[in-house]
């Protein structure tokens, strides 16, 4: 849901956030307990393999790299958000998109390198977004159809 409001926002030429949408999301995380934010993580880590492996079928159905052409495009693109990227939070972002691009778990990848910081919260959501937003760009299918792949996974899940 999060990621889906943010590319609405982006998509509608809004800048910021909208402070009562925000006040929401900040009232909801700060009632997570330990697991709760674990799972939150690990759910932003599942949507950025999710993306990842769709572009990578994709991609290969061109008989094209995903990481060739997808990583490039969103480290530059990091790299021009400095507020939300900081320069130090790029690499650690860019070794995600290449775990998940290759089919590594980005939750196991990340856990070698020790606990999630803080300031790795906002730029693994905003990579979330670059990675929908990217794939809304080039599927031509409209501004929602990174948000209806993951409705269809779990559609497909409730129905197992």
């Amino acid at each position: 849901m999060v990621i889906d409001s943010r590319l609405k926002a982006v998509y509608d030429g809004k800048s910021g956030t909208d402070p009562e949408h925000q006040r929401m999301v900040d009232q909801l995380t700060a009632s997570f307990g330990p697991a709760q934010a674990k799972a939150l993580l690990d759910g932003a880590c599942t949507l950025v393999y999710m993306y990842m492996n769709w572009l990578r079928s994709a991609f290969e159905q061109h008989e094209e790299d995903v990481v060739e052409h997808v990583v490039p495009s969103l480290v530059a693109t990091m790299r021009m958000m400095p507020r939300t990227f900081r320069p130090e939070v790029i690499p650690m972002m860019a070794g995600l998109l290449i775990a998940a691009g290759t089919g590594l778990s980005p939750t196991l990848w990340r856990a070698q390198y020790g606990q999630w910081t803080e300031a790795e919260m906002n730029p693994l959501e905003a990579m979330a977004v670059l990675l929908a937003e990217y794939i809304n760009r080039i599927s031509g299918n409209g501004n929602d159809f990174a948000t209806k792949l993951v409705t269809e996974a779990l559609s497909k899940l409730d129905q197992d």
